[in-house]
């Protein structure tokens, strides 16, 4: 699968990350923190951005000083904000403080009153879907109302502009009701969308058993997804497609810390599938973008660009087999 181009409209949240300082440090022990912009959607706009695409962000953020971070970063990575709306009242960005190391690490978000949650179908409907290549969407924005109606108008405006839809699964548990809702909403929002990515438990949870999450992403491409990729961790990754599956590897990393792996995956995947590399190589791509950013301090700044993600894959002879 390829797509016609690299303007990418991602919908979904921004928010601030906070990392205690030095990398190492536990939260409960640190005295400083460094911050940076956070959120799964924003940090895959910053990994399209810096490997030369264009993305534009769709969301709502906090009309505070923690929102207009958010805003003031999107400004600095260069992702386009025109139609990011700021909200007042008691809706609040996300903040999430997450450390910098492997063993016993520990993430803390804050998601009540999410300020993302305030999408509306009006803001999907002042979208030019025709300015772009391709939409991708965060299962998150998904997990509560108006959000969840916004985003399915977007994928109906999205399609008959002609747009594939892009869906990283991004499952947290925390913003939904209950299990068996986001079970139903993700299944949905998964048989209408071109490309599905997630681990190993994201489509275990899918499949309402978390021993059948293969099948589950086997079943989405047989029922008309042009692509899903099941990633396994150190296992590597399955990637199918109506025509057949390939399994690959990962890349050799000196991990500092678990998270921001998935997103610079999504951004590395979707910018090959974009520049016309063949699909093994564009899943490889992302994985490779995975492991750089894992051995990096952050998630959006820790994202390579163009000629560090070259640079890093000109360095290894073959990812490590799956």
């Amino acid at each position: 699968m390829q797509l016609k181009g690299n303007r990418f409209l991602i919908i979904g949240r921004a928010g601030m990350d906070f990392y205690p300082d030095p990398p190492g440090t536990k939260t409960e022990e640190a005295t400083q923190f460094f911050a940076c912009l956070g959120g799964s959607s924003a940090n895959i706009g910053v990994a399209i951005v810096k490997l030369g695409g264009k993305a534009d962000l769709v969301t709502c953020v906090s009309d505070d000083a923690i929102g207009r971070f958010a805003l003031n970063e999107l400004d600095r990575y260069g992702i386009g904000r025109a139609h990011v709306r700021s909200v007042g009242g008691e809706a609040r960005n996300s903040l999430a403080v997450v450390e910098t190391r492997i063993e016993d690490h520990q993430s803390v978000i804050y998601r009540n009153g999410a300020a993302d949650f305030e999408m509306t179908t009006a803001d999907v409907e002042a979208v030019d879907y025709t300015r772009y290549d391709a939409l991708i969407t965060t299962g998150t924005v998904l997990a509560a109302e108006p959000s969840r109606s916004a985003a399915f108008r977007a994928f109906d405006l999205a399609r008959a502009a002609g747009l594939p839809l892009i869906f990283d699964i991004d499952y947290r548990p925390y913003s939904w009701p209950s299990a068996d809702v986001a079970a139903e909403v993700y299944s949905r929002a998964g048989a209408l969308c071109d490309v599905i990515v997630g681990n190993d438990v994201e489509f275990g949870f899918m499949a309402g058993d978390y021993d059948q999450g293969l099948a589950k992403a086997r079943d989405l491409v047989a029922q008309g997804a042009q692509l899903a990729v099941y990633k396994m961790g150190e296992k590597g990754a399955v990637t199918i497609t109506p025509t057949g599956e390939i399994t690959t590897g990962i890349y050799k990393t000196a991990a500092l810390k678990p998270t921001g792996a998935g997103d610079s995956f999504m951004g590395g995947l979707v910018s090959g599938l974009a520049s016309g590399l063949p699909l093994r190589d564009a899943v490889l791509q992302g994985s490779a973008a995975a492991a750089m950013v894992v051995s990096r301090v952050g998630c959006a700044p820790a994202m390579p660009t163009r000629a560090e993600l070259d640079d890093f894959l000109r360095a290894q002879s073959a990812p490590l087999p799956a």
